[in-house]
């Protein structure tokens, strides 16, 4: 129970959030909110493409394109600052259809006057190609600013309904520089409940932040809880067991499916009683 006698629906659980340093506030406010103590391990940092050519390129002539694509919120302050630096605004979007993966991103387009043409049911690609048609793609032009790695599902099936797409590097992620002593000891004594995942890149990242270990290995007896099925999917090919998916894929999903898991588990897994922190926390 908190301070005021009242008890909340993650009192005394530990839960690792795994997001890159500068988006992970709302996840961890969110859970800490519902009484979990946050344990930040960022396993991804978010830094520009190595050069800027083609998508400066790309967004010099913007309006030569009938559609830009937003497949993470990542890309769109890099894009509106390459916008920006050719000499172009957001003015210039208003004859294109703008597509946004999800909520997140689409708020953030709105919040700087980008009016959002397509937001999927589903937040990922295949939720978007399953919000268009081949035959209103064909022989369009496309624009996706994305991660230096991503998945090529929709490019690629854009381009089989015969659409011409480009796909321009808008920023990478990398594993940062962390000291995982802390975690790792917390983790081998079993005083983390859950390890929480909103990408693929922060599974990959946190595993080769513990030297390419099994990720099961690596987790021990904690959870891991996925914003959806695309990151579930690498947390198995990496080794590891999936305990909760996120029904919508959104950091408020995220967190509502953790909530589900332990009202479950609650009769089964009592809360453990917080331990005092050692000299490495």
């Amino acid at each position: 129970m908190n301070s005021a006698g009242t008890e909340k629906p993650l009192d005394g659980r530990r839960i690792v959030v795994t997001r890159a340093r500068a988006q992970a506030g709302i996840l961890a406010q969110r859970i800490a909110e519902l009484g979990a103590e946050v344990i930040e391990c960022p396993t991804i940092e978010i830094q520009p493409p190595g050069n800027f050519l083609a998508f400066d390129r790309a967004v010099t002539r913007i309006d030569a394109y009938d559609w830009l694509i937003f497949t993470s919120v990542n890309s769109v302050g890099p894009f509106l600052s390459r916008l920006n630096h050719v000499g172009n605004s957001v003015a210039d979007l208003a004859r294109l259809k703008i597509a946004a993966i999800g909520s997140e991103t689409a708020k953030r387009l709105e919040a700087v006057g980008i009016s959002v043409t397509v937001v999927p049911e589903r937040y990922q690609a295949e939720g978007i190609l399953e919000s268009l048609n081949a035959d209103e793609m064909r022989g369009k032009r496309v624009l996706i600013p994305r991660a230096a790695k991503a998945r090529d599902v929709l490019p690629g099936t854009l381009r089989q309904w015969g659409a011409h797409v480009d796909v321009v590097e808008a920023y990478r992620t990398v594993a940062p520089a962390l000291d995982m002593s802390g975690i790792k000891k917390r983790l081998q004594l079993g005083e983390v409940d859950i390890v929480t995942f909103a990408s693929s890149s922060t599974v990959s990242n946190f595993v080769q932040l513990f030297a390419g270990a099994d990720l099961t290995a690596i987790v021990g007896n904690a959870a891991v809880a996925c914003i959806g099925p695309i990151t579930a999917k690498t947390v198995e090919e990496l080794g590891g067991k999936v305990a909760i998916t996120a029904r919508e894929f959104t950091i408020e999903g995220l967190v509502k499916a953790i909530v589900d898991y332990f009202n479950l588990t609650r009769r089964i897994v009592p809360a453990k009683t917080p331990s005092t922190p050692s000299s490495e926390n």
